[in-house]
C-alpha cells in the first residue's frame, strides 16, 4: 500500500511526534510513505492533489483546508485520513471566542476524511459530531531515547525544567511568581529551560539550552523535577502532554496542571504532583525539592507510566488503523473533479 502524507512543514515537532515517529513502522508494515509539505500557491496545490490518484490514500496533517483544496483533495483521493493533535478548532490566543474561519476549516476537513485520528477524547468529541469514524490514538514518544549515561551534576543543585517551543513559554511564564518565591527559599534552585526563546528570574537561576533532537534527552536526564504548566482553556485542554511523557522517561517527577491529557498522564502522588494555583506550585515545588527520596520514587515510577506510551505500542496501533483505512481503497478510476 502507499500513502501520501500532506503537512504544512515536516521540520516541525508537532508533525514528528504525531506522524514522523511512525513512518519507518509503517514501512516496515508494507505501507510506503511519500511525505510532502503543502506549498502555498493553489496551482501547486492543485498539481500535488492530483498525484493524491497515484497512492491507496492520503494522511492529512492538522492542516484546515479552505473549500477549493478540499474539493481537489476529495476528488482525486481513494482515501484520506485526518489526522490532528491540537484543538485547531479554537483560536490559541483568543480560545473562548467562537472563531468561524478555525470552526469552518476543521468542519471541513473532518466531514470530507474517511478516517479521523486524534489525540484524546476531548478533541474527538466536537470530531464525532461530524464523522463517525473517528479513533483516539495517544501520542507516543521512543523512550529508549531517553535514557542516558549522563549524570545529575553533584553539585548540590536542583534542577527544576521546562522543556517546550516559543510559543509555549508563556504558560511557564505564568507560574513566575511561585519561582521567584521558591527561588528566595532555596538557593540551590535552578530553572533550565529547553526552548528556543527564553526569560530571566530575579531569584532563580535560569539555564537557557536550546532545544536541539540531539541534546534535549541529555538535558532532560540531568534535571531533577519536570514543570507541565498549563492555563486552562478550551485551547490547552486539547494539549497532548508531550513534555510529560518525556519527563517520565527520562525518569523525572512532574509537577503539572490538572488540564487536558496531564489528567490521564500524571498519576497524582504517583508520577507526580498537581498544582491548581501559584500557591500550589509553589508548595508542590517545595515539597519535591525538599525529598530526594520523593523525586527518585516518582521518577521511577513515571518511567514505568511513559513506558505504555512507546512508539512501538502506538505505532502498531496506528499501523493497524491506517491499513484498515487503505485495505478496502477502490482500484477503479476516481471521479475527478472539474474547474
Amino acid at each position: 500500500m502507499n500513502l501520501l502524507v500532506i503537512t504544512n512543514n515536516p521540520d516541525r515537532a508537532s508533525f514528528k511526534q504525531r506522524i514522523g515517529a511512525y513512518i519507518g513502522i509503517l514501512r516496515t508494515n508494507g505501507i510506503n510513505c511519500e511525505v510532502a509539505k503543502l506549498p502555498a500557491g493553489s496551482l501547486a496545490r492543485c498539481r500535488l492533489f492530483k498525484r493524491a490518484a497515484d497512492f491507496d490514500g492520503v494522511l492529512l496533517h492538522k492542516k484546515l483546508l479552505n473549500p477549493l483544496d478540499a474539493v481537489w483533495l476529495r476528488g482525486y483521493s481513494r482515501k484520506i485520513i485526518y489526522n490532528f493533535d491540537d484543538a485547531v478548532m479554537y483560536h490559541d490566543k483568543y480560545p473562548d471566542r467562537d472563531s468561524a474561519s478555525h470552526f469552518r476549516g476543521f468542519r471541513r476537513s473532518v466531514k470530507l476524511a474517511d478516517m479521523v485520528i486524534t489525540a484524546s477524547s476531548y478533541l474527538a468529541e466536537p470530531a464525532l459530531k461530524l464523522n463517525q469514524n473517528v479513533q483516539v490514538l495517544p501520542i507516543g514518544l521512543a523512550v529508549g531515547n531517553y535514557k542516558s549515561s549522563a549524570t545529575t551534576d553533584s553539585n548540590g543543585k536542583i534542577r527544576l525544567v521546562w522543556i517546550g517551543s516559543a510559543a509555549t513559554l508563556q504558560y511557564l511564564a505564568e507560574i513566575k511568581p511561585a519561582l521567584e518565591e521558591t527561588g528566595a527559599h532555596f538557593d540551590n534552585l535552578i530553572l533550565r529551560i529547553i526552548c528556543d526563546d527564553f526569560f530571566d528570574l530575579q531569584n532563580m537561576q535560569v539555564e537557557k539550552r536550546l532545544w536541539s533532537e540531539e541534546s534535549r534527552a541529555g538535558s532532560l536526564a540531568t534535571s531533577d523535577i519536570g514543570l507541565a504548566p498549563l492555563p486552562d482553556n478550551r485551547f490547552t485542554r486539547g494539549k497532548c502532554s508531550f513534555k510529560v511523557l518525556e519527563y517520565g522517561a527520562a525518569r523525572l517527577p512532574v509537577i503539572a496542571s490538572p488540564v487536558g491529557t496531564n489528567l490521564d498522564y500524571v498519576l497524582d502522588g504517583v508520577t507526580g504532583l498537581f498544582a491548581r494555583n501559584l500557591q500550589e506550585w509553589t508548595t508542590r515545588i517545595t515539597q519535591l525539592a525538599e525529598d530526594p527520596q520523593l523525586r527518585e520514587k516518582m521518577g521511577q515510577a513515571g518511567s514505568e507510566q511513559a513506558k505504555k506510551f512507546d512508539v512501538s505500542i502506538i505505532g502498531r496501533q496506528f499501523v493497524e488503523l491506517v491499513s484498515n483505512c487503505l485495505r478496502d481503497a477502490h482500484d477503479g478510476p476516481i471521479e475527478k473533479p472539474t474547474n
